[in-house]
């Protein structure tokens, strides 16, 4: 047993999970650390990919089991396929547009691939959770944590050009990423210990030209980059920890082997700097 996990009782945790597409797939590690050292946490909150990991956290699923869902669908491309299928277009009107302006129905495609452990309300979850959205037209955050939970995490999780958006309570809402990539500050005072993983990465030169799509996305994560910059200038949390995920894209959901094999490191760093977090405030 770590120190951390002897000194548990004593100390509460928050954990933020960030946004970052198919390189959240990284979250379940940190899932698994908190579960092997007997941590549950306060509080949760979460940006895109990281408002689905949370959601199925605060729904009492343990890593492993978040894990094996995963498995189960993305190391069969006939399952995926199968599921894509499910969410497809209601018409064909609905089929044209979504084709025409390049963005699919997220809500659907979530409702063919969450598992079902994860409930319709916040109210049903074991324990707190904050999604977050980027209001389109109010330029400004959403913090989502009552009333419908999978139009949040739909919401939270709409990245632009790929899915549109989603309306929720009257506004429309994108990708909870763009306002706020790692939501640990939501977390501040409601845990002794704040954990955030970020997984946004950033773009890596390959040898090639960018494709308008890279340099789209990558954009995108240069931007997340420097709202973090922004935010961890004005206060950090215990624990900040970034795997190595650059290499991967924001839609490489079937790589999902190599993303955790690339950052199967990040469950012992956690683990690590709990100890080193609880020796912290134990020494003060």
């Amino acid at each position: 047993m770590t120190k951390a996990a002897r000194g548990r009782p004593d100390h509460t945790f928050a954990i933020a999970f960030g946004g970052g597409g198919a390189r959240g797939i990284a979250h379940i590690h940190a899932i698994e650390a908190l579960d092997e050292l007997g941590i549950r946490p306060a509080a949760i909150s979460g940006s895109s990919i990281g408002a689905i990991m949370g959601a199925a956290m605060a729904a009492g699923m343990t890593g492993a089991e978040i894990r094996e869902f995963a498995q189960s669908i993305l190391l069969r491309r006939t399952e995926v396929a199968r599921r894509i299928w499910q969410s497809r277009p209601g018409s064909l009107r609905e089929a044209i547009a979504g084709v025409r302006i390049g963005q699919f129905d997220i809500e659907r495609i979530l409702e063919a691939f969450l598992p079902q452990a994860i409930p319709a309300t916040f109210e049903q979850l074991g324990l707190p959770l904050k999604v977050t959205g980027t209001d389109f037209y109010g330029q400004s955050l959403t913090v989502m944590e009552r009333g419908d939970l999978r139009s949040a995490i739909a919401a939270s999780a709409a990245i632009p050009a790929v899915f549109k958006p989603v309306t929720r309570d009257g506004r429309l809402q994108v990708d909870g990423g763009m306002y706020n990539p790692v939501p640990f500050d939501l977390l501040v005072g409601q845990a002794d210990i704040v954990i955030a993983i970020d997984v946004i990465g950033g773009p890596e030169n390959s040898g090639r030209a960018p494709t308008a799509i890279d340099l789209m996305f990558g954009t995108s994560q240069l931007l997340m980059r420097s709202i973090m910059e922004a935010k961890l200038a004005l206060g950090r949390p215990e624990i900040y920890l970034r795997p190595a995920v650059s290499r991967f894209r924001v839609l490489d959901f079937l790589k999902f082997e190599q993303i955790l094999s690339d950052t199967a490191g990040l469950k012992d760093e956690l683990k690590r700097e709990i100890d080193r977090a609880v020796e912290r405030r134990v020494g003060r």
